[in-house]
């Protein structure tokens, strides 16, 4: 199965599972299941989720094992942008080809729906048949990657550098934490809900440390080369708001070699994993699919 048609096949299962993860919340006000559910649902390659459920198989795991681990890397994630869309962040107006939560909601909403959306990723790890012990792991590793030294510290980061000269190392700093940290803790949130052995836990978090990097050069690269309605949010956003991003230090051609290169580097981190095992497979064939997106 090619990477693009696995990809579609875990979006179009996961959504009936994240419609039922809202409406098994119980006296939600409706204006605020309105936000939450434009935030979450209908959109989205669900690239998090699919990682959680690849990495859980892959180390001898279950799909019910992992479930709740996609779940929450996707509200997680969702939340995340909910709240980097908000005026007082990145102001924008769309995502995923749609008006933003805050556009089509009010600020105060979508600042509540991104609240709720967020707990509703840890209250979602808590449940599945995997042992106590694996879903303490992954819920610590999640809260890690998700908080203040991981996604919000990168973001901390990348507000306090608008408009300075931009530094590589900073970039760097920013993207493995604002970006990289989540797309690591998909991978080792589904191997440790799939009770992999540390040696395998480790191999998939290196995949996703270098993939997650590779991720976001890619994402630098289409800001300045693709159109709105090809990215499904505003183009060229991170130049007009004086962001440091890695094409602002290398330019497009020097900051795609490096994204090839840690394509590289997340393909040879699988190496301890044995085989044969298709799920290696899917993740090697999605390290490709990530700079092809930039063609």
């Amino acid at each position: 199965m090619m990477v693009t048609d696995r990809l579609q096949k875990e979006a179009r299962e996961l959504e009936p599972v994240l419609v039922e993860a809202l409406e098994g919340l119980s006296g939600v006000p409706q204006a605020l299941r309105a936000a939450m559910a434009h935030a979450l649902l209908d959109g989205g390659k669900r690239l998090r989720p699919a990682l959680v459920l690849a990495a859980c198989e892959a180390v001898g795991g279950t799909r019910a094992e992992g479930l709740p681990g996609a779940i929450a890397l996707e509200c997680l994630h969702s939340y995340s942008l909910v709240h980097d869309d908000l005026p007082c962040m990145d102001d924008d107006d769309l995502r995923r080809g749609r008006p933003t939560v805050h556009k089509a909601f009010g600020e105060a909403m979508a600042v509540l729906a991104g609240d709720a959306l967020l707990t509703l990723a840890f209250e979602s790890l808590t449940r599945g048949p995997a042992a106590a012990d694996r879903k303490m792991r992954a819920l610590r590793l999640l809260s890690e990657a998700g908080g203040a030294v991981g996604m919000v510290g990168g973001q901390a980061l990348d507000l306090l550098a608008e408009g300075k000269e931009p530094k590589l190392e900073e970039v760097e700093e920013i993207h493995r934490r604002k970006t990289g940290a989540l797309i690591e803790a998909a991978l080792g949130v589904g191997a440790l809900l799939g009770g992999g052995a540390p040696p395998l836990v480790e191999a998939l978090r290196s995949y996703g440390r270098a993939l997650g990097l590779a991720f976001q050069i890619v994402d630098d690269c289409l800001d300045q080369t693709q159109t709105a309605s090809e990215l499904g949010k505003t183009a060229g956003k991170d130049l007009e708001a004086g962001k440091v991003t890695w094409v602002a230090c290398l330019g497009v051609e020097e900051s795609l070699k490096q994204a090839r290169s840690l394509v590289s580097e997340a393909i040879s981190a699988l190496g301890p994993i044995p085989l044969p095992n298709p799920h290696v497979g899917f993740l090697k064939e999605l390290a490709f699919f990530v700079l092809s997106r930039s063609h």
